[in-house]
């Protein structure tokens, strides 16, 4: 024991790191959590020349971990850049570096804007010293783009390797095609949690670059000024040529659509003959739209809008 300075009338023994007191404590080495205990003592004199008193502190204890589960998480995938239809196969590898066991496990993983989690695509491993077993892992869980695994318990030192896939939609190249997973479980005593792993896919437009979509109706137009007003009926079964030879037909409110239609200029073209008794409408305000052909120009991601008015072949009284 040191003696420190003498205060006023008062001489304090200590030992250990704290001011004024005795440290002693009991840390025996085992893997489990222990109590340590904490006492002190001090001696003082009342009055100058006096007899030495002393005076003891109530013990103080505390609970400390000798040993903590440690959750470690690394995020890969099959490749660094992919484009919308194109399908990414993420691995997932969770490794229990302490000595507690962890119970249950969960690992958290949030997607990008615009993947999709393909369903019944999990596949699971369990390894330790090199090993590697197939596991089952139960279907996740899926809330928007965040995908919840869980698995009943994962041992020390043991790897456990989580792989999926997911589809890239359109979507996708608004997004930053970065995703993050972390892992959490419980010990006997104490939660714990990984580290945040990410991973950055780089999202490539591909063909969505170069393409648009075009949307029209077929109508009956009575007042043949070109536009669709409430009464005027859409046609069915309309077929119209676009330039690049591809056929549409109008469903039956008479609407009809194209996705992933090149950028530019674009020339649609209504068939007459797939519709008997019809023929194009005249349009009273616009001479340009007397036709039964449209041309529209098509900027790369938009969405343009091709119409076309008919009207009845025949005339009131049923001549023609």
């Amino acid at each position: 024991m040191k003696k420190l300075p003498r205060l006023g009338s008062l001489h304090v023994l200590a030992a250990g790191v704290l001011l004024g007191g005795l440290f002693s404590s009991a840390l025996p080495v085992v893997a489990d959590d222990v109590v340590i205990t904490n006492t002190a003592s001090a001696k003082f004199k009342d009055r100058p020349g006096g007899p030495d008193r002393s005076a003891n502190s109530n013990p103080t204890t505390f609970t400390a971990a000798a040993s903590r589960s440690s959750l470690e998480i690394v995020k890969t995938a099959d490749r660094a850049a992919a484009e919308p239809g194109d399908t990414v196969v993420y691995r997932l590898q969770i490794k229990n570096t302490g000595e507690t066991t962890v119970t249950p496990l969960r690992v958290t993983d949030t997607l990008p804007l615009g993947l999709q989690f393909i369903a019944k695509s999990v596949r699971g491993s369990l390894s330790t010293g090199g090993n590697a077993t197939q596991v089952s892992i139960a279907p996740p869980t899926v809330s928007g783009r965040t995908v919840t695994f869980t698995y009943p318990s994962l041992a020390p030192q043991q790897t456990l390797t989580l792989v999926y896939a997911a589809l890239l939609t359109p979507d996708a190249i608004r997004g930053t095609g970065r995703n993050l997973a972390v892992a959490q479980g419980q010990t006997a005593t104490t939660p714990v949690q990984s580290n945040v792993a990410s991973y950055k896919l780089q999202i490539r437009p591909g063909i969505l670059a170069d393409c648009g979509t075009i949307i029209g109706r077929v109508f009956v137009d009575k007042n043949f000024d070109g536009e669709q007003q409430p009464g005027e009926p859409g046609v069915p079964n309309a077929v119209i040529f676009m330039d690049d030879g591809n056929r549409v037909t109008t469903d039956a409110s008479g609407l009809f659509s194209l996705s992933y239609v090149i950028s530019g200029t674009r020339t649609g073209t209504l068939d007459l003959t797939s519709l008997p008794g019809y023929i194009s409408a005249p349009n009273l305000y616009r001479i340009e739209a007397n036709s039964p052909s449209r041309l529209v120009r098509l900027a790369p991601g938009s969405t343009v809008r091709m119409n076309f008015a008919v009207t009845p072949s025949f005339k009131e009284g049923g001549q023609r």
